[in-house]
């Protein structure tokens, strides 16, 4: 099975957008909503998974996710609107269009790190930070 690198956006309760990419969608999801890096995210409460796109190569995804960062809030909103009209959050929305099926158990609920993973140190596993050769650094 081939790696899937995952081009995402997010968003609070007042609309505001947070763009990221990441080797994991289910687990890069479950970390901004449980709040374990700090940042952003962590500050403005960006936890709705609006919109995402998978692709096969890192760099097609970091490629991507530069072009949407470079977009107007406008185009931003259209581009979530054309895919998830009431912005649903697609991690929880078992009835979504889009569901994150890649990374969904038999149950159809999202899997998340079991409480052995979530006492390692999360943080520390930015994805994709090797191939911006930013070594952590944004």
């Amino acid at each position: 099975m081939s790696k899937q690198y995952s081009v995402y956006i997010m968003t609070n309760a007042s609309r505001t957008l947070y763009v990221g990419v990441t080797n994991d969608l289910a687990r890069r999801v479950y970390e901004h909503k449980q709040k374990l890096v700090p940042g952003f995210t962590n500050k403005y409460n960006i936890t709705q998974l609006v919109w995402y796109e998978h692709f096969h190569s890192p760099y097609d995804a970091i490629a991507r996710e530069k072009q949407l960062k470079r977009w107007r809030r406008d185009k931003k909103t259209a581009l979530i609107r054309s895919q998830n009209p009431e912005w649903k959050d697609l991690s929880q929305d078992e009835e979504s269009e889009r569901p994150l099926d890649y990374a969904r158990g038999d149950k159809g609920k999202a899997v998340i790190p079991s409480e052995s993973d979530e006492s390692r140190n999360l943080s520390s596993k930015r994805p994709l930070d090797y191939a911006r050769g930013d070594k952590g650094k944004k």
